[in-house]
Order: C-alpha cells, then sequence, then structure tokens
C-alpha cells in the first residue's frame, strides 16, 4: 500500500474512534444524570412523605391539646358547670320569650343558659330562653312560634313552649317530633298539636301590661305541665363543650360588640368587662335588665352565627331563616374573638362550632348568646 493510502486509512480509523469514544461518553453523562435525577424525585418524595406525616402529627397534637382542655365529667351540658344543689341538669324548656319594646325588660333571661335571637317580621327580633341549669320563678313575656324558632329551639331536644302561632306553623312544629307546651292549640286540625297548658294555672296574665306582651310562666309550672303531659324531665342535648376562663393577663381587649340585626332599635350590644370576665348586654342602645331583680344581663360567650336570612313575601311578612348546612360565624371569649364556621347535618343534630382551623370551639363555662344575621358586615367590633 503506498504511503498516502496507509495516511488516508489511518484517518479513517481515527475518526471513526474518536466519534465511538464520544458517544460513550454521552451515554454515560446521560446515564448519570438520569440516576441523579431519580434520586433527587426519590429525596422528593421522601420530604413530601415527611412533610405530610408532620402536619398530620401537628393536626393530631392540636386536637389532643383541645381535648384536655374541654371539661368533662358531670357538669350541665349547657352552662359546663358542676351538678350541685344550686346546679340543675334539667331537661331544657326552650321559651319563646316577646322582644318588642312593650314587652322590656323581661323576666328570667338573666338565669337562662342560652338565649338566641333572630329578627322577626317588620325588623323586630324575638328571643329563645333556653332554661335548664336554675330555677325560675318569672319567665317572659312568652310569644309566638315561628318555624326557625322552633328549628333552633330542636338542637336542644327541648320541652318548646310557645304561645300560639301562626295557622301554618303548628303542623310545622309537629313535624319536629319536639315536645310541646301551649296554651292555644291548633284550632284548624291540620296537626294533633292541641291546647295543653291551663291559661292560669300553667301560665299566668301580668295585668300590668297589654296583650300579648303580658303571658308569663315558671320552671316550676313548665315542669309540672311538661309532667303532667307524660314528656320526660330529665335529658337534652348541647352544642356545647367547656373550658376554663383565660386568665386574666391572657385576656383580649375585643371590648365593644354589636349585632345589628335590622334597625336601631332593635341592635344588640355587648360591652366587655375584663376583670368579670363577661360581656353585658344592651338593646337598641339601653342596658338590657331583669325586670324581677333589675339586673343586668350578662354572657360568658357571644356568638354571632352568618346564614342566609329573607322575607318570605307572604302577607304577615314572615321571614325565612336557614338554620342547617354551614356558614361563617364569630366567637366571643374571654375578650377576644375567633372566626370559624358553624355546621349542621339536620335540625335534629346539635350545631358544630369551629374554629378557622376546623377544631371544636371550646367555650368559657356559663351563659351563652346566639345571635343569627345574614351577613358578616353586620358584627362590628
Amino acid at each position: 500500500m503506498k504511503t498516502g493510502q496507509k495516511n488516508v486509512v489511518f484517518v479513517k480509523i481515527f475518526i471513526i474512534t474518536l466519534i465511538a469514544f464520544m458517544s460513550s461518553m454521552l451515554l454515560f453523562s446521560f446515564a448519570c444524570k438520569k440516576e441523579t435525577a431519580t434520586e433527587e424525585t426519590k429525596i422528593g418524595v421522601e420530604e413530601t412523605t415527611t412533610t405530610a406525616a408532620e402536619s398530620a402529627e401537628e393536626t393530631e397534637t392540636t386536637k389532643k391539646s383541645i381535648s384536655e382542655l374541654e371539661i368533662t365529667g358531670n357538669i350541665n351540658l349547657l352552662t359546663g358547670f358542676e351538678i350541685s344543689d344550686g346546679i340543675l341538669n334539667s331537661r331544657p324548656f326552650a321559651v319563646m320569650i316577646n322582644n318588642a319594646g312593650e314587652a322590656r325588660p323581661q323576666s328570667g333571661l338573666n338565669k337562662a343558659d342560652c338565649v338566641i335571637e333572630v329578627v322577626d317580621e317588620g325588623g323586630i327580633t324575638r328571643l329563645i330562653g333556653i332554661f335548664s341549669s336554675k330555677e325560675v320563678e318569672v319567665i317572659g313575656p312568652i310569644r309566638s312560634a315561628r318555624q326557625y324558632y322552633a328549628e333552633m329551639s330542636r338542637m336542644f331536644d327541648p320541652v318548646y313552649v310557645f304561645w300560639g302561632t301562626y295557622p301554618e306553623g303548628y303542623k310545622i312544629v309537629e313535624n319536629m317530633d319536639m315536645d310541646v307546651l301551649t296554651p292555644l292549640g291548633d284550632q284548624s286540625g291540620a296537626s294533633g298539636i292541641t291546647a295543653n297548658m291551663t291559661d292560669g294555672k300553667d301560665a299566668w296574665r301580668d295585668s300590668t301590661r297589654v296583650a300579648p306582651h303580658n303571658a308569663y310562666s315558671s320552671t316550676e309550672k313548665l315542669k309540672a305541665a311538661a309532667a303532667n303531659n307524660g314528656y320526660d324531665v330529665e335529658g337534652g342535648q348541647s352544642p356545647f363543650s367547656f373550658k376554663l376562663d383565660a386568665s386574666e393577663e391572657n385576656r383580649g381587649a375585643v371590648g365593644d360588640i354589636k349585632i345589628d340585626f335590622s334597625v336601631a332599635s332593635f341592635a344588640s350590644d355587648f360591652k366587655y368587662d375584663k376583670a368579670l370576665n363577661n360581656y353585658k348586654k344592651s338593646t337598641g342602645g339601653t342596658e338590657d335588665i331583669d325586670r324581677e331583680t333589675s339586673e343586668n344581663l350578662y354572657f360568658n360567650n357571644v356568638i354571632a352565627l352568618v346564614t342566609d336570612i329573607a322575607n318570605s313575601g307572604d302577607s304577615a311578612g314572615h321571614m325565612i331563616v336557614r338554620t342547617t348546612g354551614s356558614g361563617k360565624a364569630f366567637y366571643f371569649f374571654d375578650g377576644n374573638v375567633v372566626e370559624g364556621t358553624w355546621e349542621r347535618t339536620s335540625i335534629l343534630d346539635s350545631m358544630i362550632f369551629k374554629d378557622g382551623a376546623g377544631n371544636e370551639v371550646l367555650f368559657n363555662r356559663g351563659s351563652t348568646y346566639i345571635g343569627m344575621i345574614q351577613g358578616a358586615d353586620r358584627v362590628i367590633y
């Protein structure tokens, strides 16, 4: 072979060898990168798994710390105080209470374990007083029922006390499978609710006030009427769980709360007392007092629930209020506010109160006020 031809062959062999070497290096580099990426992916998965595990552990720790704070045992279901000669645990009586100007001041609300307020037709609000832990000598003025008041009462599994209702209301209340006491039965016969509470025996009229702002009863008379009708006087259920009050140095400074139901004369205002750790209630700028004792009306917890409220459009202007499902909630206690949610599956169930993280809210022992409004902007603090 000539020298020129040898050189050409040598060059060709060199080029082929070089290409093969470079290809091997590229393949090796790709394999290394793939292995590195796989390791990084594995590490990422492990880190994600660890984070999820830590999150679950943190949630369980939070739930455990809350459960450790909860007061349990031989307590009244509505107040959290230990049952004794002074703290009873009777089946709750849910009593409709008039809140018109002519009905103020009311009687017995200073001894109610819970008071619920919702707007009624014409912008007037009406109240439900829930009584269990104390004997109350005078309760009233007692007023007529509405569907949503009965639905809110039902979550306590109470004896529901009302002074009549609109014609369709009797059947609605009957369908809630609730023990009721009323001196005015269903005259239409559409329901089985009859007058089973005697005016003059189980309740009375106060001659110093004009009807319908003058009907009263007492826990003693209501218990006797319930027994006469064959109702259980023990039992009931509660939406509340309790804790001890925060120490004074850990109490907040959320001092003034307004719940705007409709017009100024029916706005509920609460002023916080840090030393006593409770909230003094006013209506329309006037302090609420008990008619019998002149004591101010105080609450240990104040709750504002946001829900759907609308006028039904009927001739009487009855309201429609959603009492099941869920909604935003504001919980006031210890001088602080906790923003969270409320939820309720059906009218037979109690409401569940949760904070923003989804944990159950623990309330201070004592009395609780609940106001239902149609927008978060109606809670001012």
